[in-house]
């Protein structure tokens, strides 16, 4: 297959771009995940697909050639955890710590580790898994176990040195069959396509404008959350809960973020159990809110 024109389509600049279709992305998809292009043709369509600009198609059709090649887990009473694999360096990770307090309700939690190394150069979970252990309710699997084709391109897109529209589609695959999803958001435009995109694949699904684009909650916040077939909006406020967390000015170390884990505050633990509360009212269709949730966690 001809695949320079799915790079005519998405690099020809602003008056000739054209979104793809569903399908046809999927086609693409397929080419890059089985190397049947050049790496140069890999870089070229990635370049010119993140300064497009990336269509609810055709995120819809990455995932349908990723759910062709993808190894699956099988942990339906589970949410999966979409962390960016850029890392972090403002605040620690606590879902470890939130983790712990829905152990109670048989909530297990799925997430990935990779080696892809971005400029941003913050601590990934990768680092994370390296040097903590999680408790038996986290499942954290490799890239390279689950979706070896995708982890085989991190060479291609470190050598990119920018951001590239997988960063924004690999954070939730469904790769362990799990029955919720949350992952961040830091624009709002990709609230909105995640929103149309993620209410298709799970029962629950939320997505948090928050800290970094991540996930986790550690100041006010807007959440979306999808369950029993309608979306809600939320605006949290850690302060409603009695948290005063003040994030550091300066850049968290990985070391850091372990010690905040082994050793944490009563800020840190009262984040961990806000985050918890949101969890599980993603999760569970019976809790009415996060209030509720926050109660029962008491």
């Amino acid at each position: 297959m001809d695949f320079f024109k799915f790079i005519k389509a998405v690099g020809t600049g602003p008056r000739h771009n054209r979104d793809l279709s569903q399908a046809e992305m999927k086609q693409a998809m397929d080419l890059i995940l089985e190397r049947q292009i050049s790496n140069e043709e890999i870089g070229a369509f990635l370049l010119g697909w993140r300064v497009k600009g990336e269509s609810v198609e055709e995120f819809l059709g990455t995932l349908d050639s990723f759910e062709n090649h993808m190894n699956y887990k099988h942990l339906p009473s589970s949410i999966e955890l979409g962390f960016p694999s850029d890392g972090k360096n403002d605040n620690p990770y606590i879902f470890p710590l939130a983790a712990k307090f829905l152990k109670k309700f048989n909530i297990n939690f799925t997430l990935c580790k990779d080696d892809l190394k971005h400029a941003k150069l913050g601590h990934t979970i990768l680092d994370l898994a390296n040097n903590y252990e999680f408790d038996d309710n986290i499942f954290c699997f490799h890239r390279k176990e689950i979706f070896p084709q995708l982890s085989n391109l991190n060479a291609i897109r470190e050598n990119l040195k920018i951001r590239t529209s997988f960063d924004s589609i690999e954070k939730l695959t469904r790769f362990a069959d799990s029955r919720a999803g949350i992952l961040g958001a830091f624009h709002k435009p990709f609230v909105e396509k995640y929103l149309e995109i993620y209410c298709q694949k799970y029962s629950n699904f939320a997505v948090i404008k928050g800290n970094e684009g991540g996930l986790e909650i550690f100041g006010k916040c807007q959440v979306w959350i999808f369950k029993n077939s309608k979306i809600e909006h939320f605006t949290i406020e850690p302060s409603y809960y009695g948290i005063n967390y003040q994030k550091s000015w300066d850049k968290i170390s990985l070391e850091d973020s372990i010690s905040m884990l082994k050793n944490p505050s009563q800020e840190i633990l009262k984040l961990a159990k806000l985050n918890a509360a949101v969890w599980l009212f993603v999760y569970d269709d019976d809790t009415e809110s996060i209030n509720e949730a926050f109660d029962k966690i008491s």
